[in-house]
């Protein structure tokens, strides 16, 4: 057994567990062996033993915001989580412990600091959300997205690292891109990412927008699941996709600019990618962080934003077409960020408070 050890654990989304895949590289590197610790029933518990790291599920409660029964009894399962999560620190000895946060990184990060294990937890969003900022109190740093969030938290305790973002989304070849949606090398291409759930705004305005945009651009589309207008699939310059996997970072490679929804981990592959990109943040997201995201990279230089109200193929239009004679503008600002190398600051955190 390894003498430095890691405890990984977030979970109840992929946004909560991705990050922390994208640790893991780096972590074998500098040493350290690895167990994940997550729910015993959400999203984690299927996406991390893929990979073949060491899983441990345990009983967590989701914390809610809004007046409901279950707010009496998940609790409950918090401390049964924590109990739990103290009998695998005892076993395992772990050096420090990493949350990505998720309702399930609450009672991890507690039995951590039971045990004194130093725990580090990672915020993407402005404002932190409910289960990290519960964990605030017995943390030892907290590694963030934005400077803002940075000037609201204790200042020995917070950490400007960014996000860490999958090697693997470096590693895109346009050509593949090009050869997968049928484009040539002759126009600029737009990337348009809707998302699965409220990009109906999106869709519609650039649906509407294609006669216009398509005299100048290439556009690929991923619109969600189910939103496939099937009278445009032999529309020339124009591939629609419900989702991507496997070849998503060769379209991020052969795009000129994005549209993107603001989640957090969304912009931050932009922003590692250096991709010119229009933002249109969805109002209704969780604590209407998308709105602050993107605020805070527009004041940054890193993005342009339209708000999604204003949404329209007119706007859109406009926004693509002055985002992209004025590109280079907002490269050269993604160039100069102090958190190109988050997994490299992320590491950096877990070496100095790791026992």
């Amino acid at each position: 057994m390894s003498e430095k050890r890691i405890i990984l654990t977030g979970g109840g989304s992929a946004g909560h567990v991705t990050p922390n895949l994208a640790l893991v590289p780096a972590l074998k590197e500098a040493g350290y062996e690895i167990i994940y610790v997550g729910s015993d029933q959400y999203i984690e518990s299927t996406l991390v033993p893929e990979t073949g790291l060491e899983y441990y599920g345990i009983k967590t409660g989701m914390l809610r915001r809004y007046k409901t029964l279950k707010n009496l009894t998940d609790p409950f399962k918090v401390f049964k989580g924590i109990h739990q999560t103290k009998k695998i620190i005892k076993k395992f000895k772990p050096s420090v412990i990493f949350s990505k946060g998720g309702f399930v990184g609450l009672p991890v990060a507690y039995a951590g600091f039971l045990k004194r294990i130093p725990v580090i937890i990672h915020e993407s969003d402005m404002t932190p959300g409910l289960s990290n900022k519960l964990a605030l109190p017995v943390v030892k740093k907290v590694c963030c997205n934005f400077p803002e969030t940075v000037n609201n938290l204790p200042k020995k305790k917070a950490v400007l690292t960014g996000s860490p973002i999958r090697p693997e989304i470096h590693q895109g070849d346009p050509d593949k891109g090009r050869k997968l949606c049928g484009f040539d090398s002759n126009k600029p291409v737009i990337m348009v990412i809707g998302g699965s759930l409220g990009a109906a705004s999106i869709n519609k305005a650039v649906r509407e927008a294609l006669p216009k945009l398509l005299n100048d651009f290439q556009i690929v589309h991923i619109c969600g699941k189910d939103k496939l207008d099937e009278s445009l699939n032999n529309t020339p310059s124009y591939k629609q996709f419900e989702y991507v996997s496997d070849g998503i970072s060769d379209l991020f490679a052969m795009a000129d600019i994005v549209v993107s929804r603001a989640g957090a981990n969304s912009i931050c592959e932009l922003l590692a990618l250096k991709k010119p990109n229009l933002l249109i943040p969805l109002v209704k997201a969780s604590r209407g962080d998308q709105i602050l995201n993107a605020r805070s990279f527009e004041s940054q230089g890193y993005s342009m934003v339209l708000e999604d109200d204003k949404c329209t193929a007119d706007t859109i239009i406009e926004k693509i077409t002055e985002l992209y004679f004025t590109r280079q503008t907002y490269i050269d600002a993604m160039m100069k960020s102090s958190q190109n190398d988050a997994i490299k600051a992320i590491i950096d955190v877990i070496n100095s408070q790791a026992k």
